[in-house]
């Protein structure tokens, strides 16, 4: 379905070229906001506190006029909004309305700077743009949220190669649109709320880009005969005893809404296709959350399966009862709200929800790399090339036996450095770690050994020239040592500490 029967009452997308000209003319981006709110108040929005930048604003220019008007929603005076922008258009088309004297917003508009610096901006809903995905307590069922952090998470872990096609299932306000139409030559956008399409299409045509094909449905219904080189969906993960929010609650039980989308992304997926997911998932008791998640994967893709963050039934519970802004409502309401909450964990069995990433890439083996681990620490965005080169070293390691890694030549990652752990002045340090500066940025403990292959691969000898010099050093049987470090090299490889060379990155 197309984007026909949105609501009317919408701003109109027809304005947006020379309302983006008003916005940037007044220094009304992500750099203009730094610089007039200074980093600390500009930090408290990411916080959804507005106090700091309504001090930052007091002034009588232009740029502190946009804020008030379109990101912190506070009536600017009819003569100032006319200073900033063409005012008569933005009342006529939608943005804005008159109430008496002073001028009011009708959506949110956030400045938000693009990977190349671009001026981007992400229309939304009033109230859902400072701080992002802060809640919607008191809004519509179909309200329609700004960028928050899972989205810009999303965003950071997508891989972001030149593609023919890409999907955002359910485009929600458009961010993830709006990325791929960077890479991908043609972009659909499908969501089951016709107003998120609708503020899809105003969060491109704001930002310069070219528009969407916008699809109206649940899931992959929209686009049931088509399939594409990109997928990526921040989806209504939420687990909870009913659905109440289009953007959070999917409608199915348990963590089913996760699992089908997951399973269903591989038909839909060219070869060499990449489907990338937040997602939550049940920690059921007696299971093993990785066996629950691997069980999801779908024949011939490999997959990446993330655990970023575990929480117990109640904080998970107190989180969305937060967000939906029932704590706020009738102390004996939410203790029932939440009661319906923890019955629904109690007849699953659910002792903690696990929320994370899941990437699929369609790579047709017979032998999929299908790995889920648990990764709670600090990570550095952008990750898209990094879940790049962990899937072409899956479809290295997987043609290469024993024989063929000890001839191959390896380099270490550009990023690793190595550190030493022991007493100081120590001789003889307790263990040898290396560590990825960037990235993951992961470590591992090695021994002398690992130390010393690690520092010399720098493409020249083979790793079984290597293990032979080391063999020399430490007066160690070669063919011992050959036979008993390829399982480590795989490690090393892996996790990306070691590269394959010629291994395009």
């Amino acid at each position: 379905m197309s984007t026909t029967s949105v609501t009317p009452a919408l701003p109109s997308p027809a304005l947006a070229p020379r309302l983006r000209e008003a916005l940037i003319a007044g220094a009304f981006t992500a750099d203009g906001l730094l610089e007039l709110l200074g980093a600390s108040a500009y930090a408290a929005l990411a916080r959804s506190e507005t106090v700091p930048a309504m001090r930052a604003t007091r002034g009588d220019g232009v740029l502190d006029a946009l804020v008030r008007l379109f990101l912190l929603q506070r009536p600017v005076a009819y003569e100032r909004a006319a200073a900033a922008l063409p005012l008569d258009e933005c009342l006529a088309g939608g943005w804005a309305v008159r109430d008496g004297g002073e001028v009011r917003a009708t959506v949110d508009v956030r400045p938000y700077g693009g990977p190349e610096g671009q001026d981007w901006f992400i229309v939304s809903d009033l109230g859902c743009a400072v701080g992002g995905a802060g809640g919607a307590g008191g809004q519509d069922e179909q309200v329609v949220l700004g960028v928050g952090g899972a989205s810009t998470t999303l965003a950071g872990v997508t891989v972001r190669t030149p593609v023919g096609s890409a999907l955002a299932l359910g485009t929600g306000s458009g961010i993830q649109a709006l990325h791929a139409s960077q890479h991908a030559t043609r972009v659909t956008a499908t969501d089951l709320n016709p107003r998120a399409l609708h503020f899809t299409r105003l969060t491109l045509a704001l930002s310069a880009v070219p528009d969407a094909e916008l699809k109206q449905g649940s899931l992959f219904e929209p686009v049931a005969r088509e399939t594409f080189d990109l997928i990526v969906s921040n989806p209504p993960f939420v687990i909870s005893p009913g659905a109440r929010l289009t953007y959070r609650d999917g409608g199915m039980g348990g963590d089913d809404l996760c699992r089908s989308l997951v399973q269903q992304a591989g038909a839909r997926l060219n070869d060499g296709g990449y489907a990338q997911f937040l997602a939550n998932w049940q920690h059921i008791e007696g299971e093993e959350w990785q066996e629950r998640v691997r069980s999801w994967v779908p024949e011939g893709c490999d997959a990446w399966i993330v655990q970023r963050e575990v929480q117990d039934v109640t904080q998970y519970a107190e989180l969305w009862l937060r967000d939906s802004g029932d704590h706020r409502g009738d102390p004996a309401r939410y203790a029932r709200r939440y009661e319906e909450w923890l019955d629904e964990f109690e007849s699953r069995k659910t002792r903690a929800i696990g929320f994370g990433w899941i990437t699929l890439r369609k790579s047709g083996s017979e032998r999929p790399s299908v790995i889920a681990e648990e990764w709670p620490h600090p990570v550095e965005q952008p990750l898209g090339e990094s879940v790049r080169a962990h899937f072409a070293r899956q479809d290295y390691l997987r043609t290469r036996d024993d024989a063929s890694l000890l001839a191959d030549h390896f380099t270490l990652a550009a990023e690793v450095v190595q550190e030493q752990v022991g007493l100081p002045g120590d001789e003889h340090p307790e263990h040898l770690v290396l560590r990825q500066n960037r990235g993951m940025r992961r470590a591992t403990k090695v021994d002398t050994v690992g130390a010393g292959f690690a520092g010399a691969c720098d493409g020249t000898l083979s790793a079984g020239r290597i293990l032979d010099a080391i063999a020399q050093l430490i007066d160690e049987d070669p063919v011992l040592l050959r036979d008993r470090t390829p399982q480590a090299i795989r490690l090393l490889v892996e996790e990306g500490f070691l590269e394959p060379a010629g291994m395009t990155r």
